[in-house]
């Protein structure tokens, strides 16, 4: 029995190494074609689309949904997705823009999915995004109360007709293209930032795709310095004392600080900042 055991382990293990070996190859060799004008396999498909589905079903499992039968609520949150939704979902009789129709993963048609999810899973792909499908996270551009909003359009879309929307359209102002909502100034005075909270929000404000920052997952090529030991430099770009108000100040409004300067204003927040700032602070070690 026991050399029968041992017989079955080593088998086990070496199908492990076996498995690692190919998976190693089909890496290497560059075998899968990632092209975006090519379609996943249907295996991938299926397995990242039974994987995103169960994901996001655990994760919004103890969120509760409010009323979402509100005209107003409606109307508000069909302003906030033809400002930042219809681009790549399109609507009823309207198609996405160019670059949309490009994206691989396909972008779903939310009238599909208003029919077959439930709203809150709705509410938390729209909060935190999908990785590798190019739907991005909302939390750090809206509250949660547009969030729902939005959710309670996406529920309400499909009983539009195209003529509906276009109705809908043409009785709401529009915003100029490109344009980011002014961010007001805080009402109480400024808590100190929450570390883990800037750790996450440096990735929401794409700092990791310029800049190398420990602790960071980011791009290999960068164009501006890197940030180990960023918690102990005298200055900031070189041309600020290095404060946490001046940090808070130069992640707000590069340019107004410095026109010259390469980094562009991200609509960071005044709480974002802080909290950017406070996970800054403790890259102390220069490598």
């Amino acid at each position: 029995m026991l050399i029968r055991m041992k017989t079955v382990l080593l088998m086990l293990a070496l199908a492990v190494l076996l498995a690692l070996i190919a998976a190693t190859a089909f890496v290497a060799i560059g075998v899968y074609n990632i092209a975006a004008t090519v379609q996943h396999t249907r295996p991938v498909y299926w397995l990242l689309d039974v994987a995103m589905r169960r994901s996001v079903k655990l994760r919004s499992a103890a969120i509760e949904t409010p009323a979402l039968d509100d005209d107003t609520r409606i109307r508000n949150g069909f302003a906030h997705y033809r400002n930042h939704c219809l681009q790549c979902h399109g609507a009823p009789g309207i198609a996405p823009e160019p670059f949309a129709l490009g994206l691989t993963p396909a972008p779903a048609a939310l009238v599909a999915t208003a029919r077959e999810w439930p709203a809150k899973d709705i509410f938390w792909v729209v909060k935190y995004g999908i990785k590798m499908s190019g739907m991005p996270a909302w939390e750090y551009r809206m509250t949660d109360q547009e969030i729902w909003d939005v959710v309670a359009f996406v529920e309400h879309m499909p009983a539009l007709s195209p003529a509906d929307y276009q109705r809908w359209d043409r009785g709401m102002p529009a915003r100029p293209a490109g344009t980011v909502p002014a961010v007001a100034a805080p009402s109480a005075p400024a808590a100190p930032g929450d570390v883990q909270a800037g750790r996450l929000a440096i990735d929401q404000y794409l700092c990791a795709t310029c800049h190398q920052i420990p602790g960071i997952v980011g791009a290999n090529r960068h164009v501006g310095p890197p940030l180990n030991g960023i918690g102990t430099r005298k200055y900031i770009a070189g041309v600020l004392p290095n404060t946490r108000e001046n940090m808070v100040r130069w992640l707000r409004h590069p340019t107004a600080v410095d026109p010259l300067s390469a980094m562009p204003d991200l609509g960071v927040t005044e709480k974002d900042a802080r909290d950017i700032a406070a996970y800054l602070y403790t890259l102390k070690d220069v490598e």
